[in-house]
């Protein structure tokens, strides 16, 4: 399969969540135009998008909801659990921890780490937090293809290495750091910081361009 874009996939996961909701309101069909209204795009980009995987729906009959949703799942690769371990239990950790939305697309978390010796052994939903000195047995035990990195910047590019080096093929990294990964993982970085930014960017000109119209 050709390389699809980050942005392509995004707008995958949107169609998906409107089409799992119009399907459990008993819709049978949907359109490009209904379906590019409600995630704010075309109709020419959402039949792009899913160009890219085969042929869906009939032109002027629509796309059908259920079997699209069915496709949709499958390409996303949410038709089995995904393994997930979280490294860090601060406040971050704990709310990623406790989102239900994970086990609902099929991702169950089956340990949480950190290396406070204070926290280590505490209850934490259904187990409990486990030591770092067990990560790497752990994942290799477990068989967990996912890590999520909930810690501070300073120690993340060598947690990093120690989960790829256990067998980790992908990362959600919520430490504010630039951390480098070998080209056979994927790496998704989530930085708060910067996308607050990028409101306080967008409020700052639309009151510009507000000013600039009074």
């Amino acid at each position: 399969m050709k390389r699809i874009a980050d942005s392509t996939v995004r707008r995958l996961s949107m169609y998906l969540r409107y089409l799992e909701d119009l399907d459990t309101r008993g819709q049978q069909t949907a359109s490009s135009d209904e379906l590019a209204h409600l995630c704010g795009t075309t109709p020419a980009q959402v039949r792009k998008d899913l160009s890219f995987f085969g042929s869906f729906g009939k032109r002027g009959l629509g796309y059908p909801v259920h079997e699209l949703t069915a496709h949709l799942r499958t390409i996303l690769g949410l038709q089995r659990e995904w393994k997930v371990i979280i490294v860090g239990a601060g406040k971050i950790g704990a709310a990623l921890a406790n989102y239900r939305g994970f086990r609902q697309r099929g991702f169950t978390v089956v340990g949480v780490y950190d290396n406070d010796a204070r926290k280590v052994g505490q209850p934490w939903g259904d187990s409990v937090i486990r030591s770092m000195d067990a990560l790497e047995a752990d994942i290799d035990r477990e068989g967990v293809p996912i890590a999520v990195l909930a810690i501070p910047a300073d120690n993340a590019q060598a947690v990093v290495d120690r989960i790829v080096g256990a067998g980790i093929r992908a990362i959600l990294n919520f430490a504010p750091a630039q951390i480098s990964v070998p080209a056979h993982v994927s790496l998704k970085s989530v930085n708060m910081a910067m996308e607050l930014e990028g409101l306080s960017f967008a409020l700052t000109n639309s009151a510009a361009l507000d000013q600039g119209a009074a």
